[in-house]
């Protein structure tokens, strides 16, 4: 069995790409592992064939060498929370408005935002486009659909295949399983658990508590199998782990800034807990940036506002902070357009890094600021990780119009009622898990 994110000799790759987009000189530990025979990080998945004992041996110890190597973007880019918020320029705090409404509406938009993105994730940009064109749904507008889609197009662009059999507008019956409403329910737990005082050591432990290792990736199955070898936050972020600043540590958020509604600074401490645990960086700041815009759209605030929200927490010197900027300098332009320019600029990242995922969905909220339709069917039409910029969008979005505002196209097909492998969570209804973040979000009003 090949196991796909913790095999050293795949690993290699993927850290020499990311150790280069930290300034890292890596050039000669590339020239040793292609000359002992390495390959470089798979296109998909894990790679196939096993490798003789000698050169995993060497990916391990390559592996470490690089670790220990200096960040030189370490000035401009810090660790730590303090040092991070001297860096940026924290929004002020807002008193939060219609919490049942608002968080109803932001689990139902996180909810239709995922589902939507579901079968199109890992397809292409021009892929989802020739998809959409041929089923009349260019751009688009609602559920992706197989029927009417020509042969040829479906082979050239196959679906999603974990996604496909739930997330098409013939089979979609309820809410799927899927990572961004795992964690975001896991949120909800941790908060029940440990309340708004949680640190990292009370993420790593729900996670061990919670989570199947083979229901999570990239850097999360990193920092569980750091775990499980007794290292502890944040080694388990910095030891082996390529993944560190991809996508995965801001989709887990969004619990956090319900909780501390209309405080981006609370949200993004407890952001900077969790996302220490798999990520560093700009992969922390990512988190940070989400939780805060969380916070500021439970308060009332347009998606645009709380995008600047987001962008107030995150250090103004870092990579990230700079493709935030020119997300919102973009907002003037026709969404294709706009589109277009993220890629010219960020296309060279992994397409679940944080930076270019981050910086479309904070376009889609300065472009589409009071269109929920509109907003999570462009992030998804922009390509990258569909699903989860559908997630990210569609929670802003649902917060901004409430959950009487989502229309009743979305709602319907997903009926209220979450699938999930957390314990006690699968079949928990939308209602219930309402209920349950109003509660740790220190309200006493009732969905």
């Amino acid at each position: 069995m090949r196991v796909t994110w913790v095999q050293p000799e795949d690993l290699v790759g993927h850290e020499l790409r990311q150790a280069r987009e930290e300034g890292k000189d890596v050039d000669g530990v590339e020239e040793r592992w292609f000359a002992a025979g390495g390959a470089p990080a798979p296109g998909r998945g894990a790679s196939q064939e096993p490798v003789v004992p000698e050169l995993r041996s060497l990916a391990l110890e390559l592996l470490d060498e690089l670790d220990s190597l200096p960040r030189p973007l370490a000035a401009a880019e810090p660790e730590g929370f303090d040092e991070i918020l001297a860096a940026a320029d924290p929004a002020s705090r807002q008193e939060a408005s219609d919490l049942p409404g608002r968080i109803a509406g932001a689990w139902l938009g996180r909810a239709a935002g995922c589902v939507l993105g579901k079968p199109v994730e890992n397809i292409p940009r021009a892929g989802i486009r020739a998809i959409a064109e041929a089923t009349g749904n260019w751009p688009v507008r609602g559920w992706f659909t197989a029927e009417g889609l020509p042969e040829e197009v479906s082979e050239r662009w196959p679906w999603n295949r974990a996604s496909r059999p739930t997330s098409l507008a013939e089979n979609i019956a309820g809410i799927p399983e899927d990572d961004d409403l795992n964690f975001t329910m896991l949120g909800v737990a941790l908060l029940e658990r440990c309340g708004t005082g949680l640190d990292a050591l009370d993420v790593a432990k729900i996670w061990l508590d919670y989570m199947p290792p083979g229901r999570i990736f990239t850097a999360e199955r990193v920092a569980v199998r750091n775990l499980l070898e007794a290292y502890l936050p944040p080694e388990t972020a910095t030891r082996r782990n390529p993944f560190r600043e991809w996508i995965g540590a801001r989709l887990r958020v969004d619990a956090y800034g319900w909780a501390a509604a209309g405080d981006p600074v609370v949200a993004a401490r407890m952001a900077w807990e969790d996302a220490r645990v798999s990520h560093t960086a700009n992969g922390v700041y990512a988190a940070m940036f989400m939780a805060a815009a969380h916070a500021a759209s439970v308060a009332g605030s347009s998606p645009a506002a709380c995008a600047d929200a987001g962008l107030s927490v995150v250090p103004a010197q870092s990579r990230l902070a700079d493709a935030l900027r020119t997300a919102r300098g973009l907002a003037g332009l026709g969404w294709e357009e706009a589109v277009d320019e993220l890629y010219a600029r960020y296309d060279g990242y992994h397409w679940v890094h944080a930076i270019n995922n981050t910086a479309l969905v904070a376009a889609a909220l300065y472009a589409y600021d009071d269109d929920f339709s509109g907003a999570i069917s462009a992030v998804v039409q922009g390509g990258w990780d569909t699903d989860t910029n559908g997630a990210a969008v569609g929670s802003i979005a649902g917060a901004a119009v409430g959950v009487d505002g989502i229309e009743e196209r979305w709602s319907a097909p997903l009926g209220g009622r979450f699938t999930s492998s957390l314990p006690g969570f699968d079949g928990i209804t939308l209602d219930e898990l309402v209920r349950r973040t109003l509660a740790v979000a220190g309200a006493t009003a009732t969905a």
